[in-house]
């Protein structure tokens, strides 16, 4: 059978989803990753990250220990590493997701089966998120013993808090490494695409609060800021903030979301510590995009949106 064959052959289901379909593509892409031992190498990687985190919070935070605010410390530290270094993961599982399957041409042995071509993409998405999630959850919950042991003060719901809003953080930039791997044609390109989304958004998004205050202290264009009063050693001074629409562009970052979705679910005094000052310069409330509950929102958007334009586009190109 033909290359062409098989492609027409393909195209009359790959407007629809069949979800048996879908889910053999991700038991499939899941046991892969185990048999390489990609999962149990990445559940190794967590359980390594977590205990090494508590080992130095124990050794040299003895007087948060003796408080029992080590919990605090932990999900703080471990938030800042895991806010960097799963995107970094995420993006690697996605990276050969599609564009694998295409260079190497199996895309098309894979699409001669009852497959369409959203069944597959959706398949690898789910199967690149398992391995994720479930490599997350299994380093968390073996180093959930030691955490407690080494520990003065162990705090079940902020640690699965920490864990939930991880996965969730997980799954967005899965997503978005699924879907660009969907819209080339090999694992170059691809990659290319994967080091520039971590450039966009550790690089060049969080530059842009210094770079709007820099055009607002020139008064470039509508860069104006707006002045508010606060406290400071007991004194008010008046200080000067960012438009609200520079706020809003800013939080639009996956990263930024993640720490403000732990306010939700955790009481790490460090984290609320930040959003009472945000606060403090809109009056003492938040606009709504700077809310918590905002920010969820902003992890969908970054998991649903780009899955959404790739089971478009995918079901166009020229494979």
């Amino acid at each position: 059978m033909s290359a062409e064959t098989v492609d027409r052959g393909t195209s009359a289901p790959s407007s629809s989803i069949n979800p048996e379909s879908v889910g053999a593509v991700a038991k499939k892409d899941f046991q892969d990753a185990v048999r390489s031992w990609l999962f149990w190498g990445l559940s190794v990687f967590f359980f390594t990250l977590l205990v090494a985190t508590t080992g130095a919070v124990a050794y040299f935070g003895e007087d948060l220990a003796a408080q029992g605010a080590t919990t605090d410390v932990l999900v703080g530290f471990v938030s800042e590493i895991t806010r960097l270094i799963i995107p970094l993961i995420a993006l690697v599982l996605g990276w050969k997701a599609i564009a694998g399957e295409r260079e190497s041409g199996s895309i098309k042995i894979l699409l001669s089966l009852p497959h369409s071509r959203k069944d597959v993409l959706l398949g690898k998405l789910i199967g690149r998120s398992a391995v994720l999630s479930l490599s997350l959850t299994l380093g968390f919950a073996l180093a959930a013993v030691v955490v407690a042991v080494l520990m003065g003060g162990f705090d079940v719901a902020d640690y699965v808090g920490l864990l939930g809003v991880s996965i969730v953080y997980g799954i967005a930039y899965t997503s978005i490494a699924v879907a660009l791997s969907s819209l080339t044609r090999s694992t170059t390109i691809a990659g290319a695409a994967m080091f520039g989304v971590f450039v966009l958004f550790y690089v060049v998004w969080n530059s842009l609060s210094t770079a709007f205050r820099l055009l607002a202290d020139r008064e470039v264009l509508f860069f104006d800021t707006v002045s508010y009063t606060t406290e400071f050693q007991g004194q008010e001074v008046t200080v000067e903030r960012l438009p609200e629409w520079a706020y809003f562009v800013i939080n639009l970052d996956p990263g930024e979301a993640y720490g403000r979705v732990l306010t939700l679910v955790t009481d790490v005094d460090t984290i609320q510590l930040q959003s009472e000052l945000d606060a403090q310069m809109f009056g003492g409330e938040l606009p709504f995009f700077l809310q918590d509950w905002f920010a969820l929102l902003i992890l969908v958007f970054w998991t649903v949106v780009p899955v959404a334009v790739a089971l478009y586009r995918f079901d166009r190109v020229d494979l």
